[in-house]
């Protein structure tokens, strides 16, 4: 292995940016004190991306003006009738299918009775007793760069997806001790996965909630703009010791993002683990995350079971989907033809990164689990009359990039240096005209001024290229001789890693910009 490969590849160990979700790094399922064991199910409610909502024509726009955006059916006024958004099925069938879901050829809707101010009508239409689909498998990469040594994968199975409609949301005033509601969000089309409690940790959750996110984004079929709350997260977590019956539940409501789902699993595991070894009891209810505390809070208890009065929907007829043959899919939505277009998908991604460019499991997880990192790596891969090496790219982005973005507490999507400017840096670094200190000056200049000049020119104006004359070398190299003779003589009685130390010695006075490989080379030549 060369100089280079060898400091390249170390890079890749030590700069992966760390971004694992939990506040306490997890590998694979952690030994819990006293042998516990936690059972975790997510139900996760997607937004379905539709121009209007589920049952009704009212449009669906984030942040519009408070009760902008209902129609007299949304607003329960009497009279009024369901009639149900096609798009909403097309897209719930699309996400069942990539989720290896059976699409049941007939499905029911049904009314759910609870009486909240945000729900004028007193019910909500929803599909309990026979969903649009049942019995799907997701599997998934757990790993979290820089913590896990390795990722390894874990499978969920997806009980059903249903759709449903949103209710309102309350608005509370307490200078005025007045509640008003904002209907917007009433009648807006969900999808609810619910998955199995086939989980054990809150990585586990995490990765699977991640996982969901590039599917669903991939499909189209939802946003998943959490900070909107196009995509939230319910958590049913419980713990028990091993060969012994599951213990009482706690579902945590509403998590509002990737690292949210993760914390508040793990807080939620840890207090119920110390209530219980204190001699306490868990109680099954309904909690909060509390993101700036950092703890789960209590919300209601659950230990009356509220009855529900589901109902069939008197108002909708039986939901039929084509699921195999022939039909006229401009009457029937057809899952034979919706099968049949769907996108590549995450893990079919990571199997060619891996199969086609050669590069390792860990890197393919790292780039498709990251949407606009990705984006960048195509971009730059598959530039017209450039031949670039796949590896070399990754290796870029994810040890440059990612350390310099990591190091500003910059989000990869806030990033304002463009594909083409990334490209021209790589092949800087590929040429032999910087190195990877010298990159890193580039992109800390590109990120403070926008990403508005040329790599180059950044380069050219401010010194920062690598010195690769060899005379230059040769009486750099002359000189950490001469001024270092103990490390010299060390060096000649065998201890071979003083070389590095005068190769270091070089480095510190050309300021990072000479190339260490011709350093290196030089002066064992010059040492024998």
């Amino acid at each position: 292995m060369s100089w280079r490969l060898s400091f390249r590849t170390n890079l890749l160990i030590y700069n992966v940016r760390r971004r694992n979700y939990a506040t306490k790094a997890a590998g694979k399922p952690a030994t819990r004190p006293n042998r516990w064991k936690s059972v975790i199910g997510l139900e996760v409610h997607a937004q379905i991306q539709t121009n209007s909502k589920l049952f009704s024509g009212a449009e669906v726009a984030f942040s519009s003006p408070i009760n902008s955006c209902v129609s007299l059916f949304d607003a329960s006024i009497p009279g009024t009738l369901p009639v149900l958004n096609r798009k909403c099925v097309e897209l719930g069938v699309r996400t069942a299918l990539a989720l290896g879901c059976k699409v049941n050829s007939v499905s029911m809707f049904d009314r759910k009775h609870y009486f909240y101010a945000d729900l004028p009508v007193g019910y909500q239409i929803t599909q309990q007793r026979a969903p649009l689909a049942r019995g799907g498998l997701l599997s998934f990469p757990v790993f979290v760069p820089g913590v896990s040594r390795k990722p390894y994968y874990k499978s969920a199975r997806l009980h059903q997806l249903q759709l449903e409609q949103d209710s309102g949301k309350s608005l509370h005033d307490p200078v005025e001790r007045k509640s008003l509601v904002d209907l917007n969000r009433a009648g807006v089309p969900l999808m609810e996965l619910v998955f199995e409690p086939d989980l054990e940790t809150g990585e586990e959750a995490a990765a699977l909630v991640k996982e969901l996110i590039l599917i669903l984004t991939r499909l189209g079929s939802c946003s998943c703009r959490m900070e909107e709350g196009a995509l939230r997260v319910d958590a049913n977590i419980s713990v028990h010791k091993e060969n012994t019956p599951l213990g009482t539940r706690t579902e945590v409501k509403n998590i509002g993002s990737v690292r949210a789902v993760a914390q508040a699993i793990e807080f939620e595991i840890e207090r119920q683990i110390g209530i219980l070894d204190g001699g306490g009891k868990i109680f099954n209810e309904t909690r909060a995350w509390d993101a700036a505390g950092r703890q789960t809070i209590a919300m209601r208890d659950k230990e009356v079971v509220q009855d529900y009065r589901f109902m069939p929907e008197p108002n909708l007829p039986p939901l039929h989907v084509n699921v195999d043959g022939e039909c006229d899919a401009d009457v029937v939505v057809d899952a034979v033809h919706i099968g049949s277009s769907l996108p590549e998908l995450p893990e079919e991604t990571r199997r060619q990164i891996v199969e086609i460019h050669n590069l390792t499991p860990e890197m393919a997880i790292i780039l498709v689990n990251d949407i606009t990192l990705y984006n960048h790596f195509r971009t730059i891969l598959d530039e017209p009359g450039k031949a670039r090496s796949p590896k070399a790219v990754a290796n870029f982005l994810i040890n440059e990039l990612l350390t310099i973005l990591n190091k500003n507490k910059i989000d990869i999507e806030e990033c304002r240096i463009p594909s083409t400017h990334l490209a021209e840096v790589t092949d800087m670094l590929e040429g032999n005209i910087i190195n990877a200190y010298l990159a890193r000056l580039i992109l800390q200049e590109a990120l403070d001024g926008e990403g508005r000049e040329s790599p180059a020119l950044l380069a050219q104006r401010n010194d920062w290229l690598m010195i690769t004359d060899t005379e230059r070398i040769e009486a750099m190299c002359k000189d950490a001789i001469k001024n270092n003779p103990k490390v010299v003589e060390k060096y000649r009685k065998g201890k071979e890693k003083m070389l590095y130390a005068l190769a270091g010695e070089i480095a510190k006075v050309s300021e990072q910009k000479v190339d260490m490989a011709k350093s290196v080379d030089l002066l064992k030549n010059m040492l024998k």
